[in-house]
C-alpha cells in the first residue's frame, strides 16, 4: 500500500462528500467503499487499472463521482455495466446496494482479462453477491434475464454503446450513460428507434469538472 493511503482522511473526505450529496452512507458501506479503493489502488502498481494514482484523489474523482448518479439508481434492481474496467460505476453500485438495495443485482462485463480478473478478486475480498463478473464483447453476452439498466462510464460513442448491448435491455428498460460534457453530435448520431429521454446535470463534491447522465430509451413511436 503507498504511504499516501490515509485511511482516516479518506474515509472523512467520503463521508463529507457524499453528506453534501444528500446520502446518508453508513459506517460499512463507508468503510467498504475505501476497502475497494485499497485494493484498486494495490493493483492498479501492476496492473494499470486507472490513470488516477493518489488515494485521495481518487475519492473524488472515482467514488464521489460514481456516488453523485446514485438517486437514478434507487429503485433498479438489475443492472449491466459494460466496459466496467476497474468497476466503475459497478463496484461502487454494487458495495451501496448491499445495505441500501439489497435486491439490486450488478454484472460487469470488460473484455480486458486483467480487470475482469481484479473485479472477480475485489468480489471476493469484498464479500459482494450481488457481483457477477463478464469477460468478453458485451455484443456476444448471452445472459438468461435482460437488464432494467445498462449503464456505462466514458465507454464508448452512444451509438456504439446503444447498439453493441442494445439486445440485453429490457423492453422497458433504459441506458445511463456517465459522460462529461453534453456530447451533442454523439446524441444527433443515435441509431434510429432510441431517443435521449433526459440529460441530468450533476455535481460532483471537490471537482470542477462537468458530469451528466444521458438517460436513453427505446422510441415507442418509431
Amino acid at each position: 500500500m503507498t504511504t499516501s493511503f490515509n485511511r482516516i482522511e479518506l474515509i472523512k473526505t467520503l463521508s463529507d462528500g457524499a453528506t453534501s450529496l444528500n446520502l446518508q452512507l453508513d459506517a460499512t458501506t463507508l468503510e467498504r467503499l475505501i476497502d475497494y479503493l485499497a485494493l484498486l489502488t494495490k493493483w492498479n502498481a501492476v496492473y494499470n487499472l486507472t490513470a488516477v494514482r493518489d488515494p485521495l484523489q481518487m475519492v473524488t474523482q472515482h467514488l464521489l463521482d460514481t456516488l453523485t448518479i446514485l438517486p437514478a439508481f434507487f429503485h433498479v434492481k438489475n443492472v449491466l455495466d459494460v466496459g466496467s474496467g476497474g468497476g466503475l460505476p459497478g463496484m461502487v453500485l454494487a458495495i451501496w446496494a448491499q445495505q441500501e438495495n439489497p435486491a439490486m443485482r450488478i454484472s460487469m462485463v470488460d473484455t480486458v482479462h486483467k480487470k475482469t480478473a481484479f473485479l472477480t478478486q475485489a468480489k471476493a475480498e469484498l464479500g459482494l453477491t450481488n457481483v457477477t463478473v463478464h469477460t468478453g464483447r458485451v455484443e456476444a453476452l448471452d445472459v438468461a434475464q435482460p437488464f432494467d439498466v445498462i449503464t456505462s462510464r466514458a465507454f464508448a460513442e452512444l451509438a456504439d454503446f446503444v447498439n453493441w448491448s442494445g439486445h440485453l435491455l429490457a423492453e422497458q428498460g433504459r441506458f445511463i450513460a456517465m459522460k462529461g460534457q453534453i456530447p451533442v453530435d454523439e446524441i444527433t448520431r443515435l441509431p434510429a428507434g432510441w431517443k435521449v429521454t433526459e440529460i441530468r446535470p450533476l455535481q460532483v463534491p471537490g471537482l470542477k469538472a462537468e458530469r451528466h447522465l444521458i438517460f436513453i430509451a427505446r422510441d415507442q413511436k418509431a
